[in-house]
């Protein structure tokens, strides 16, 4: 698949998020990246890039306080490669692309690996 074909899936993926989620979703970017670099690696724990699907780089709005201004978005990665080795078809691309988003917008909201888990999101 093509990288303007998977950012297209990332789009859908955004539009089909909830509205009130979209709503409280400030100064943050959703990005898509082939790979992801040795420093998000060290920060998620992994030894091989194919393990990130997808990676929240910012200040969770639950630890943002009145001093939080004037500051670079929040960054959600999307890692096209890994995401492309797990899938056969451009069905499961999409699938996976929405799953990964839902996880990461998660982290921007506060909430942990294991709580994402206990919620079903994944």
């Amino acid at each position: 698949m093509d990288r303007d074909l998977f950012e297209r899936f990332v789009a859908i993926a955004w539009d089909n998020l909830p509205e009130e989620f979209q709503a409280e979703l400030d100064n943050v970017d959703v990005v898509v990246e082939d790979w992801p670099d040795a420093k998000t690696m060290h920060r998620a724990g992994v030894r091989h890039r194919s393990q990130i699907l997808g990676f929240y780089h910012g200040i969770p709005k639950t630890k943002r306080d009145h001093g939080y201004t004037l500051v670079l978005p929040d960054k959600i990665s999307i890692y096209r490669g890994p995401i492309m080795m797990r899938c056969r078809d451009w069905e499961q691309v999409l699938e996976m692309v929405q799953r990964v988003l839902r996880h990461e917008v998660g982290h921007y909201f506060g909430l942990s690996d294991e709580r994402l888990r206990e919620s079903g999101a994944y």
